[in-house]
């Protein structure tokens, strides 16, 4: 009976070190794709002349820390709400409920948002901003999308973490995180900021 207790233990502890590196892997070849997609796919939003120069984008490492198990808050009547963008345009996004972790300690809240005009496979929006924005990763804010699910149950992974497309040209407009979604913590996961290759 020890002798199998002893066994399962070593089994369960096999799993979750096993966990972690996986979602490392599958996180580094999510880059890799990214990466080939920026400097090869008709939709990559660098300009034409830094395409065959570009040699990746930049991130921080993988680093599980910055992955949470969250629950989302809905709010019983989501309200619509405009989002201020880099080009002055206004976007429309429902304002439906909100993340609550804690960062080295610190207890931080992120709003949740959905576009308006989204059909069944609705997505949740998150956009934010750090003490990491404008100087390690892009000063517009980053992003995090979560295909929304009907358990309230998700995985929020900075590791995701990506910069809108007009971090990268002129000719995107993007919707600026809101000031409630701005963490007084630093997030050093995901994509930091793009430098135009020379």
């Amino acid at each position: 009976m020890v002798l199998l207790l002893a066994c399962l233990a070593c089994s369960c502890t096999r799993e979750t070190e096993t966990r972690a590196p996986a979602k490392s892997e599958a996180a580094l070849l999510k880059r890799q794709e990214k990466d080939k997609v920026f400097k090869h796919g008709p939709g990559s939003p660098l300009p034409e002349e830094e395409k065959a120069r570009f040699q990746g984008l930049a991130y921080y490492q993988v680093n599980p820390a910055y992955r949470f198990k969250v629950t989302l808050h809905r709010y019983p009547d989501p309200e619509i709400v405009r989002f201020a963008t880099n080009t002055e345009e206004r976007r429309q996004f429902l304002r439906y409920g909100y993340f609550e972790f804690e960062i080295q300690g610190q207890k931080c809240r992120l709003q949740v948002y959905r576009a308006t005009d989204e059909g069944e496979e609705a997505m949740l929006f998150i956009p934010f901003r750090d003490a990491t924005s404008g100087k390690e990763t892009y000063g517009g804010g980053r992003y995090l999308d979560l295909k929304e699910n009907t358990s309230g149950a998700y995985e929020l992974d900075f590791n995701e973490a990506y910069n809108p497309y007009c971090a990268y040209g002129k000719n995107y407009s993007c919707p600026l995180p809101p000031r409630d979604n701005t963490l007084p913590v630093p997030v050093p996961a995901g994509e930091k900021n793009y430098t135009p290759p020379q």
